[in-house]
């Protein structure tokens, strides 16, 4: 990120109790370095409303403007709309916070540099799908895609026989578990002879 780090830090040592309000204009310079990003350009607006407390320190972000990211479709860049809000409660301490809303902070921390929850936010407004409106992806990729990817998924004839093959394979499993069955209902065999006689059962017959 090529924009001064003074700009996303706030020094909060010296600030007494109270609510204070930071702008942000967030442009191409902010992901410059950045590795593997989603966005290539922005002109987003970003809002902060920064409260001290006696024990904690509250954030709440706010933005809205455009972001510049890859069509997932086609891969040529295009104009996204994105707006959020994004909260972060700091806390002083050294255990570790499994709550990512929650940041610990060393008790010797007197500054904050807000450029990483910034990013954050961006990422995270950035709709689950991107592409671009219908007919305005790159139309060699698009031809490609049609060529390749839609007639690789259309069904083929010979799969289709496979499966009517492999039916009548069921089908004829299906009736040797019949004969087997039929086997067993064939067996006269009774399975209690081989069985020990209980002797209390001799007893009874006795008595009669």
């Amino acid at each position: 990120m090529k924009k001064p780090a003074s700009e996303f830090i706030i020094q909060f040592i010296g600030l007494k109790i109270g609510t204070y309000r930071y702008d942000f204009d967030i442009d191409k310079s902010f992901f410059e370095g950045v590795e593997n990003t989603l966005i290539d350009d922005a002109n987003v607006h970003i809002e902060l409303a920064f409260e001290k407390k006696e024990t904690m320190m509250i954030a709440e972000f706010s933005l809205s403007g455009t972001v510049t990211t890859p069509c997932d479709r086609c891969n040529d860049s295009m104009e996204v709309k994105i707006h959020g809000d994004y909260r972060i409660v700091y806390k002083f301490g050294t255990e570790v916070s499994e709550d990512e809303n929650l940041i610990i902070l060393h008790p010797e921390t007197f500054e904050l540099n807000v450029s990483a929850p910034i990013y954050e936010l961006l990422v995270i407004s950035l709709p689950a799908r991107r592409i671009h409106p219908e007919g305005e992806c790159n139309e060699e990729v698009m031809d490609l895609y049609n060529k390749y990817i839609v007639n690789a998924n259309e069904p083929d004839n010979d799969e289709w026989d496979d499966d009517e093959d492999w039916e009548d394979d069921e089908d004829s499993d299906e009736d040797w578990e019949d004969d087997e069955e039929g086997d067993d209902d064939n067996d006269d065999s009774d399975p209690d002879d081989d069985k020990p006689i209980d002797p209390r059962w001799t007893v009874l017959k006795n008595l009669n």
